[in-house]
């Protein structure tokens, strides 16, 4: 693969990425009444929407900002596994397929963008 396909594949992750984590980051933030159900569902307090509301979008910052591969690594190992214990928790209340897309589709587009990375964003 040439560096300029991988320089796309990459930014269209990361910004697919660093998109959903925003978004859902500001929803749990917000404690919106969906979100609310959805962790009172999963068996979990809705305090902890406010924790990873806040990691969620300080980790978007974190892949974003150039340099500090060390923290980028955190952030990624962070979206990794949030999104992991997201789908594990949907599939042990039985959740249909629908609830586990969005879980799925960040943490795909979280390996993505790791893998893809540019090498002034790894750890030497």
């Amino acid at each position: 693969m040439t560096t300029k396909t991988t320089k796309i594949i990459y930014w269209i992750a990361t910004l697919w990425l660093a998109l959903g984590m925003l978004s859902t980051g500001i929803v749990q933030l917000l404690k919106m009444k969906e979100e609310v159900n959805l962790m009172t569902t999963l068996g979990y307090p809705s305090y902890l929407l406010t924790i990873l509301g806040i990691w969620k979008i300080l980790g978007v910052i974190a892949v974003l900002i150039p340099k500090f591969p060390l923290l980028k690594e955190w952030a990624y190992a962070g979206f990794f596994f949030t999104m992991t214990g997201a789908v594990i928790s949907h599939l042990i209340v039985g959740d249909s397929a629908k609830n586990l897309f969005g879980p799925v589709l960040l943490l795909v587009l979280t390996t993505v963008s790791w893998y893809f990375r540019s090498a002034d964003r790894r750890i030497n």
